[in-house]
């Protein structure tokens, strides 16, 4: 195989009928594998009014092997702490991720959390996939005049392994997406094209803090005070908005990271437009993984199932879990799953190629340090 290629499995998930916890949807679950080896995905479940708990529910696998089903186990967390409340009744905690962090020797839910000001992220952790404990929202330093504290920010998730910055220091790196004022995609779409995009402000992050000290402890995890930036949306598919998807996953070519890009679409019907969510890849340099060893030029899916064109929000694939299959003997073999249409959840195969494509997205565009704005590709 020469290049990163997904073939759908097939939908796993969908509201449960009579279950007003689901009655809006069933969407962007993250995975992880428990003490057990048993796979967990953790959907959000979206009851009326967009109220939002995060779920948790055991995969079944078939015959071959490829998952085909899920028993619900009940809730891993439900609007509670203050800043799982916007008021008004509106409350949520969505679109969870997981990693098991070494450093810290325990599983740790990074999510959104449905504030007053607007969606934070927050963590919550846990031993066994099954009890969570909340540790509350992450907080971030400033960087070079630019304010991470009070903007809203989504798409979050934790590497499992420390990092060394540059002075060697063992560090817990996270991925985000901070949504600054403008760069929505709903507020990016009323551009025309070519535009500028702003890179410190339209990227995705990688930020860091220190590894705690003292003993493994998660309730010590420190202020998030070093900042890189990642990526930026500059490619048709992608050229909106582009946000993290599943979490780092550490492969024989670096970190894969599936990640989300939004770009505009015509609807067949009308011809009226509106947002289309894709998925594409990136691979990161295991040491440094600032930087970007390749990241797909095209998405390696788009929406194409009837569940995805048509659900809560038209035309959505956003991956969220990833699941690799060391259990089948298959360490290149990775099970991704994801929202189809902000309603059901899918799952598709990627098998990891045998070396980097190269017909990726040249690198100096994510290196290019000195440049504030980058022209954005042409629809």
């Amino acid at each position: 195989m020469s290049g990163f290629q997904l073939q759908r499995l097939g939908q796993i998930m969908e509201p449960q009928a009579g279950n007003p916890m689901e009655v809006e949807g069933v969407l962007n679950p993250a995975a992880a594998r428990g003490p057990d080896g048993c796979l967990y995905l953790f959907p959000r479940l979206v009851a009326r009014g967009n109220y939002s708990r995060i779920g948790i529910a055991r995969v079944q696998f078939n015959s071959a092997g490829d998952p085909c089903g899920v028993e619900r186990l009940g809730i891993a967390l439900e609007p509670e702490a203050d800043y799982e409340h916007a008021g008004d009744g509106h409350a949520g905690c969505e679109d969870p991720r997981i990693s098991f962090v070494q450093p810290l020797q325990c599983y740790v839910m990074t999510y959104t959390a449905l504030s007053s000001i607007g969606p934070r992220i927050a963590l919550a952790t846990s031993v066994d996939l099954l009890h969570w404990t909340r540790i509350g929202l992450v907080r971030f330093a400033p960087y070079d005049g630019i304010d991470f504290v009070h903007v809203d920010n989504k798409d979050a998730s934790l590497f499992p392994l420390a990092i060394a910055n540059h002075a060697g220091k063992m560090q817990i790196a996270l991925l985000h997406r901070p949504l600054f004022p403008g760069t929505r995609p709903e507020e990016t779409a009323c551009i025309d094209c070519p535009r500028e995009v702003d890179l410190d402000h339209e990227s995705i992050w990688i930020s860091a803090s220190p590894v705690p000290s003292a003993e493994p402890a998660p309730q010590a995890l420190g202020l998030f005070n070093s900042h890189h930036r990642l990526a930026a949306p500059v490619e048709p598919w992608a050229r909106l908005k582009i946000g993290a998807g599943t979490p780092p996953v550490l492969t024989r070519h670096g970190w894969l990271v599936i990640y989300h890009g939004v770009s505009e679409a015509a609807d067949e019907a009308n011809g009226a437009p509106h947002l289309r969510y894709s998925a594409g890849v990136m691979v990161l340099s295991e040491k440094h993984p600032w930087t970007i060893l390749y990241r797909s030029a095209e998405p390696i899916l788009t929406p194409t199932l009837p569940q995805e064109m048509s659900g809560t929000i038209a035309d959505v694939v956003f991956p969220t879990g990833i699941d690799r299959r060391d259990d089948l003997g298959l360490p290149d073999r990775f099970d991704v799953y994801y929202g189809m249409a902000d309603d059901r959840i899918g799952v598709a195969r990627l098998d990891l190629p045998n070396s980097l494509p190269t017909d990726g997205i040249p690198g100096e565009i994510e290196e290019a340090d000195e440049a504030r704005t980058i022209e954005a590709a042409t629809a």
